[in-house]
């Protein structure tokens, strides 16, 4: 139990710190300096200290968006194993409990952009589902993939059994699930190709456009909240290529905290290489995922 409480407290503290490394990478192909590894976190403790403004057009649906956003990432949080050791709370089905909790996050996101009666808001809410629709079902069947080939219906069934050990013999049906899960990655954190977070061009915004009302502590808990969210689905990947535990606790952990930093810095490259794909074009990128994950779920059923 200790354990799997330290490992719970690493996953809320060291979320932030992935996006300091991907900025940082960006930097490096930019030819800058860059922020600090650690400038989200006092971004996140700046607006901690600072007061909400709320228009006399929203109502309570407008401040609870940011706060049972960041509740569900974090509850979220409870289920994901850590280095291929059990999650804090592990059940058969928890994979769909799991999927509900980030859209329960992505509804409640969407109901508080609506409720600011903002055109470019609504606009951006009605982008966002468009998206879910290709990416939610992609996410679904990677998952019922791996649950198949490992026999396993729960995250720390399927992580601790050292997924890396069924390569040889199931490769195609993983590579296919980990192209399908890095593209929905990218698309659930709004970034490129599909999104950029750093643009304030509100016709070609689609995440960031759905929280420009929001300041001071709510927006601590959407930058917080995307952190842990960019933590939980970059899990998904690295336990891709983890072994069965046998190194210990310690250094098991210090292996799962590189492969993490390691895919902060593949989406920084891939951001520095790639251009943001036109809005029309982004749900064909997500049919990708769609029918990678749906090919690879096919090929467990052959087998």
């Amino acid at each position: 139990m200790p354990a799997k409480i330290a490992q719970f407290i690493l996953v809320l503290t060291l979320s932030p710190f992935l996006f300091g490394v991907l900025n940082r990478t960006k930097a490096f192909f930019a030819g800058r300096k860059g922020s600090p590894l650690l400038q989200l976190y006092y971004d996140i403790f700046k607006l901690l200290r600072k007061g909400a403004v709320y228009s006399t057009t929203t109502t309570w649906v407008f401040i609870a968006g940011p706060v049972v956003s960041l509740s569900a990432v974090i509850t979220a949080s409870f289920l994901i194993p850590w280095a291929g050791h059990p999650a804090v709370i592990q059940f058969d089905g928890d994979i769909i409990l799991f999927i509900y909790l980030l859209g329960l996050a992505r509804f409640f996101t969407v109901l508080a952009a609506l409720d600011t009666g903002s055109s470019f808001e609504g606009m951006g809410a009605s982008r966002e589902m468009q998206f879910a629709l290709f990416a939610e079902p992609a996410l679904f069947l990677s998952l019922a993939s791996l649950a198949r080939v490992t026999g396993q219906m729960s995250f720390s069934g399927i992580f601790s059994t050292g997924v890396i050990n069924f390569w040889p013999v199931y490769g195609p049906v993983f590579f296919l699930v980990f192209g399908a899960v890095f593209i929905v990655f990218l698309a659930e954190n709004s970034r490129i190709p599909v999104d950029d977070p750093n643009t304030h061009l509100e016709l070609t915004m689609i995440h960031e456009v759905m929280v420009l009302d929001h300041g001071g502590v709510d927006f601590a808990y959407i930058l917080y909240g995307a952190a842990v969210k960019f933590w939980l689905l970059g899990t998904l990947l690295a336990g891709m290529f983890l072994g069965a535990s046998s190194r210990g606790w310690m250094m098991d952990s210090a292996v799962f905290i590189l492969q993490m930093s390691v895919l902060a810095v593949i989406v920084g490259v891939v951001e520095s290489t790639l251009a943001r794909l036109r809005l029309l074009k982004v749900p064909h990128f997500l049919i990708i995922a769609l029918a990678l994950s749906a090919v690879a779920f096919i090929l467990t059923m052959r087998s």
